[in-house]
């Protein structure tokens, strides 16, 4: 999974990174200026962990811009400072970082803290993965419950593309049904059925 690292102290870099490089793929940030272009990226980090007071921009804007574009609503964001006074945990917290770890910390403690951000953006991604596939059962539902077009002697369909096709054919194309073809007995008295009257009479030694 990928983590991003925004950090203006080498130091912290260095001790964050050996700590995260086992397990993730780390983007190195120095300021949150060049954290917020990580972000812009088509394949974007998905746990963010921001140092509160950097140059340029400091993590509470990063932090206030991930949560004002919706396509980076999952992104679990863990907010690094110094800072410790409530009214600074609540101003990190209302401008949308999820969690809040105070320097300096124990590696154990670290390590606890994205391994939390790593189960809740596995469980994001599954939770859309879902809705994905809801989505889509809907969107068949939907295309059942139109008006279609029906040959009054054929009983073909015309789809959205103007071609006519057998009713079997376009409901296996739009749903998950599956077909077994048989005669029904109507059918089979009315076509399938032997004439017998039409049956040449066979005579002995013809």
């Amino acid at each position: 999974m990928k983590v991003m690292l925004a950090d203006d102290d080498p130091v912290f870099r260095r001790l964050a990174q050996r700590l995260l490089a086992k397990d993730h793929e780390v983007v190195m940030a120095t300021d949150g200026q060049q954290a917020w272009r990580a972000f812009l990226e088509p394949e974007m980090p998905r746990i963010a962990i921001l140092n509160w007071m950097m140059p340029g921009l400091d993590g509470l804007e990063v932090c206030r811009r991930i949560r004002g574009n919706p396509a980076m609503a999952a992104t679990y964001v863990l907010l690094v400072t110094a800072k410790q006074r409530v009214q600074d945990i609540v101003a990190g917290l209302e401008a949308g970082a999820d969690d809040y770890i105070v320097k300096p910390f124990h590696a154990a403690e670290f390590r606890a803290r994205i391994q939390v951000g790593e189960r809740v953006a596995q469980l994001e991604d599954s939770l859309s993965a879902r809705i994905e596939e809801l989505e889509g059962a809907l969107r068949h539902v939907h295309l059942l419950q139109g008006l279609l077009p029906i040959c009054s002697y054929c009983k073909r369909i015309r789809d959205d593309k103007n071609y006519w096709e057998q009713l079997d054919t376009y409901l296996m194309q739009h749903s998950q049904l599956e077909f077994s073809h048989g005669i029904c007995p109507e059918c089979y008295e009315k076509v399938c059925k032997p004439d017998l009257r039409r049956v040449p009479e066979r005579h002995p030694g013809r």
